[in-house]
């Protein structure tokens, strides 16, 4: 994604428009990707990651063709915020992992299935970054439809944070695992930042990251100590991050934390 355009509904995949919200900041990179997805002459669409309770943002992606269906990939406000006035514009059901999200629709599960726009969503439960994270893999009517919407599992730029104690580091490496056996050259739709060729690619790349990211922490406690604090090995393995990162970083570290005393 080169320079943002708020509020301009870009074409990114054949099946995949994408309308960026204006909430830049250190966890949102340039803002969050709201997915509207569609087979072209479709008369309906489905729409995934809303965002966050801004009336500008909503208003303009409520104008368009009728919404089949809402797909949340998680619950942070940056994705789900907004979703209580989204559906007042649209009337569409919300399909969701978390229960409380999930309105006219039993839960998502993994497999399941949502349909809207002639294209489908098969549910891949991926958590890690939330408990409740899911990755979508669409498809429409020919095979050189299939994507992934990724959610923040997998970012367009940069890493993601294990939202300790909700995410946990454990299932995020099985998820990313399950992302790298996806065929070679999956594009990747990521909540944040901008569209990636090859969705494997960039999980093993992650998984990469997150080794060498556990050797650091274990390296740090040998230098601190076993009962060293989160906060002690972030200003260590951190060190070269800039410091307003620091809070998120630790929210990673209490994980990896975890997963290595476990």
């Amino acid at each position: 994604m080169s320079h943002p355009h708020y509020g301009a509904l870009r074409t990114a995949h054949p099946l995949a428009s994408v309308l960026l919200q204006d909430n830049p900041g250190p966890m949102t990179l340039d803002g969050t990707n709201t997915w509207v997805l569609a087979a072209p002459d479709s008369g309906d669409r489905i729409v995934v990651d809303p965002g966050e309770d801004d009336g500008v943002h909503l208003e303009a992606l409520a104008d368009g063709p009728p919404v089949a269906a809402i797909v949340l990939t998680h619950r942070h406000h940056d994705h789900a915020g907004g979703i209580d006035r989204f559906v007042e514009l649209t009337g569409a059901p919300v399909h969701a992992a978390d229960p409380s999200l999930a309105s006219g629709t039993d839960p998502l599960t993994d497999g399941a299935v949502v349909a809207g726009g002639g294209v489908e969503l098969r549910v891949l439960t991926t958590p890690g970054h939330t408990s409740d994270s899911v990755s979508l893999l669409l498809r429409g009517p020919g095979d050189d439809g299939t994507a992934l919407l990724a959610g923040d599992t997998v970012l367009g730029r940069g890493t993601t944070v294990i939202a300790h104690p909700d995410g946990a580091l454990g299932p995020y490496l099985d998820s990313l695992r399950r992302i790298a056996e996806l065929p070679a050259g999956t594009p990747l739709l990521p909540g944040h930042g901008p569209e990636l060729p090859d969705a494997a690619e960039i999980a093993r790349h992650y998984l990469a990251h997150r080794e060498q990211r556990l050797e650091q922490v274990r390296a740090a406690l040998d230098e601190l100590g076993p009962g060293a604090s989160a906060r002690q090995v972030v200003e260590v393995v951190y060190a070269d991050v800039d410091t307003s990162l620091w809070d998120a970083a630790e929210l990673s570290v209490r994980a990896q934390l975890d997963h290595l005393r476990d």
